[in-house]
């Protein structure tokens, strides 16, 4: 029996092969934390977008919730890709290579046309070779740049396949559906351009931004500094990167305690 109570031959957490670290370590009830966190976050988010690209009428009045709601969505679309990031690692379900790969191909889908499988074998290779001149998500001719680093990562991910599905949503929203341009600008573009800002800022520039102090390991990952509460709201944990290098089986709301055991407190 798993966590959820199913029985099943538990499939190994995927992690890099060239780990050498301890085994996994599973959280109890794993997969039902994980898989209802998962679904807050993603019904909270699909529920602010409908709310908002179809229904919220904008006026003098109503304008000054216009920047919460569009801060709460950015936030929320970070937490999905977050989830999607827990399924690449089959720590979302552990032991249900299936449902990871379903939930997260679902989240990648909708977060901005991904593909699963591109997305995944490019993080497993991120993971491989972190910070070198092998690592998908690192620029190495300007390893200390912000906006230099961010379009080529950009560019790298959001190609023809994502921008046809984005013109493919804003088309049916505008032109079948109904919806106010303004409202899918300001409740679907706004948030989807400021997320992937911020899951670059504090996921891949500050983690293996290369500065004078050197990285501590091979994993050429640094960790932040913050309280448990800027760094949920900053990228659900994932600002604790070296603990997510060295224990990738770890999900993203285990995360803090991993670092209060790496940090001995």
């Amino acid at each position: 029996m798993n966590d959820l109570g199913m029985s099943a031959s538990p499939t190994p957490l995927a992690f890099p092969e060239t780990e050498t670290v301890a085994r996994p370590k599973l959280r109890p009830y794993q997969a039902a934390i994980g898989l209802t966190l998962a679904s807050l976050v993603l019904l909270s988010w699909i529920a602010i977008h409908v709310a908002g690209v179809f229904f919220f009428e904008i006026s003098w009045r109503s304008l000054l919730f216009v920047p919460v709601i569009v801060a709460v969505q950015c936030w929320l679309t970070v937490g999905l890709f977050i989830v999607a990031h827990d399924a690449m690692h089959r720590s979302l379900a552990p032991g249900w290579p299936r449902v990871n790969a379903a939930i997260g191909a679902f989240i990648l889908t909708i977060y901005a046309g991904f593909a699963w499988r591109r997305v995944r074998g490019a993080h497993m290779a991120h993971h491989d070779a972190p910070g070198t001149v092998d690592d998908p998500d690192f620029f190495a001719d300007e390893p200390d740049r912000f906006w230099p680093w961010f379009r080529t990562f950009f560019a790298r991910y959001f190609g023809a396949r994502s921008i046809l599905f984005v013109c493919s949503v804003v088309t049916l929203y505008i032109l079948v559906l109904g919806a106010p341009v303004q409202n899918v600008v300001l409740f679907y573009g706004l948030p989807s351009l400021l997320s992937s800002l911020q899951l670059f800022y504090f996921g891949t520039f500050r983690p293996h931004r290369h500065e004078e102090e050197a990285f501590i390991d091979r994993h050429n990952a640094r960790s932040n500094q913050f309280g448990y509460l800027a760094s949920l709201l900053t990228c659900f944990h994932f600002g604790y990167h070296h603990e997510h290098h060295s224990q990738p089986w770890v999900p993203w709301w285990a995360l803090p305690a991993t670092w209060r055991e790496e940090q001995g407190r």
